[in-house]
């Protein structure tokens, strides 16, 4: 268990870039965990999850406004989705971006929506770069002030291995069963 943190330690700020230009919340927790241990710098990660957050968003409206055709063929299956995050954004306006970076399974798709709308870009980096900074606030310190408990769990999984897929598969299931949820075509 010690090598696994050792490891992740060394290349952790780099894990920690490139997991955070998706959204990912797993590298802020574990880079949390990590400070709570000593191995890395929490003020660091912080600032670098937050950068690469906020960057990934950016590149997915860049993307999503100036090479619409590109993104349009890669959406095709995800046309609902796409018609989802629009209503959020009517009804919840710009919180939704602030939002968004809390909600797995729409972290992506409302950058890119906004960015196929004539939404003022300035606005959207207000709340973008409002909101990645509230994330990785949130998820740096709430993960660095309850790492000793979830060291333990860590702990707990690698002495009883089988409880992980148990995990993992509730977690697939009820985001499943979300999306499927709230991407169903509402019949009247």
């Amino acid at each position: 268990m010690e090598d696994t943190f050792s490891n992740l330690a060394t290349y952790g700020y780099i894990g920690l870039f490139l997991y955070s230009l998706g959204g990912g919340f797993v590298a802020i927790v574990a880079a949390g965990v990590l400070s709570y241990m000593g191995k890395m710098d929490l003020g660091l990660s912080i600032f670098i999850a937050f950068t690469a957050n906020a960057m990934g968003s950016f590149l997915l409206f860049y993307m999503a406004r100036y090479q619409k055709g590109i993104m349009m063929e890669g959406l095709r299956k995800h046309r609902r989705k796409l018609a989802l995050a629009h209503l959020l954004l009517k009804k919840h306006d710009s919180w939704i971006i602030v939002v968004q970076k809390f909600i797995y399974g729409i972290k992506t798709i409302i950058p890119i929506t906004i960015g196929l709308t004539k939404y003022d870009f300035k606005k959207f980096a207000f709340f973008n770069i409002f909101g990645a900074a509230l994330w990785a606030l949130v998820f740096g310190f709430g993960s660095y002030y309850s790492g000793g408990f979830l060291v333990k769990m860590a702990e707990t999984v690698a002495q009883k291995p089988w409880i992980a897929p148990i995990i993992l598969i509730t977690f697939g299931t009820t985001l499943w069963f979300y999306m499927t949820h709230a991407t169903k075509k509402k019949v009247k």
